[in-house]
C-alpha cells in the first residue's frame, strides 16, 4: 500500500499530495509519469510528477478533481493508503545544453513543467517560463517556477494577474522583440498546446510538447493512448509521453480524448451522488 504523507489545497479543485513510493522515487525522471489506482476496484489513471525525494521514498503529484477517479483521490487524507503506483513510466525529458528555451505550461500542466524547467537550467540553458491560468487563484507553483528559471511571465485569460491574454500571446511578443529562441517546451491543456505548436512552426522554432492521451496499462498493450506522428503510429506510453509538436497529427488527438466524455460524465455524477448520501446530505 501506498500512503499519503502529505495533502494540500492549493485551489478550490486542485490538490497537492505527497506519496511514499520508494521504488518510484528512486527512479523517476523529469518527463515521465506515474499510473495510480485509488481503490483495488478503482480505474488506473496517469498523473505527471511534480517532486521526487529519494531519501524519503516520497514522490509528490499535482492534480485537478475533475473526473471521477480524481475526484475520489481528492477526498483522500493524510495517513490513508492507494491501491497502487506505478512508474516511472515514459521517456524522460532529453535534456541538453540547447540554449535559450521557453518553458510554457498551463493549469496543472505546470506540475510537469516545475521539474522539465529546473532541468533545463541546470543544463546550462537560458530558460524562460510562461504560466498561464484562467485566473489569479488557479495559478500554479509560481514562487517555485521563479526560483528555477531566469525570466518569468504570467498570463491569466481574465487579467487578474500578470499579462491579460494566453500564453501564447505572451511567446508572440518574446519573438516579435526578436528574442532568438532555440527551443520551446509546451505542457497543458491540448488546446494551448496545439497554439503553440500552429505558432512556432512556421518560424522552424523547435517545439516539443507533454501528451495526456487516454491510457489503461501504460506498457504499451492496449493500444488506447495511440498518436500519430507523422506517418507513423505510436503509443503516448512508451513512445512519449513528449513528442515533436509539429509532427503531430492533433485532429486525431482532439477526436480520442472526446471519445468517452458521456461516460465520464456518468461516472462522475454517479460517485457524487453516493458521496453525498454517505454524507447524510440525500
Amino acid at each position: 500500500m501506498y500512503e499519503i504523507v502529505k495533502k494540500e489545497e492549493l485551489a478550490e479543485v486542485i490538490t497537492r499530495m505527497t506519496i511514499s513510493a520508494p521504488p518510484v522515487a528512486r527512479k523517476l525522471k523529469p518527463g515521465q509519469f506515474i499510473i495510480l489506482r485509488v481503490s483495488e476496484e478503482g480505474e488506473r489513471i496517469p498523473l505527471t510528477v511534480f517532486s521526487t525525494d529519494p531519501e524519503k521514498g516520497t514522490i509528490t503529484i499535482i492534480f485537478q478533481k475533475v473526473g471521477k477517479t480524481t475526484i475520489h483521490l481528492g477526498t483522500l487524507n493524510e495517513g490513508d493508503s492507494l491501491a497502487s503506483v506505478t512508474g516511472p513510466l515514459g521517456n524522460p525529458t532529453h535534456i541538453e545544453k540547447f540554449g535559450t528555451v521557453v518553458s510554457v505550461s498551463g493549469g496543472v500542466g505546470t506540475a510537469i513543467g516545475y521539474p522539465v524547467t529546473k532541468a533545463l537550467k541546470d543544463a546550462g540553458n537560458h530558460v524562460i517560463a510562461i504560466l498561464g491560468a484562467r485566473s489569479e487563484n488557479l495559478l500554479l507553483l509560481e514562487d517555485e517556477m521563479r526560483e528555477v528559471c531566469h525570466e518569468l511571465f504570467i498570463c491569466t485569460d481574465d487579467g487578474s494577474k500578470g499579462l491579460k491574454g494566453f500564453v501564447s500571446t505572451q511567446l508572440q511578443m518574446l519573438i516579435d522583440e526578436g528574442r532568438e529562441i532555440d527551443q520551446v517546451i509546451a505542457i497543458g491543456p491540448l488546446p494551448m498546446m496545439k497554439v503553440i505548436s500552429d505558432l512556432t512552426k512556421p518560424l522552424g522554432i523547435k517545439t516539443v510538447v507533454s501528451l495526456d492521451s487516454i491510457m489503461i496499462d501504460g506498457t504499451g498493450m492496449c493500444g488506447g493512448c495511440r498518436v500519430k506522428i507523422g506517418d507513423k503510429t505510436q503509443f503516448t506510453c512508451v513512445d512519449g509521453p513528449e513528442f515533436d509538436a509539429h509532427q503531430i497529427d492533433w485532429d486525431i488527438i482532439r477526436d480520442r480524448k472526446r471519445i468517452y466524455v458521456q461516460e465520464e460524465k456518468v461516472s462522475r455524477e454517479r460517485f457524487l451522488e453516493h458521496q453525498c448520501k454517505m454524507n447524510g446530505k440525500a
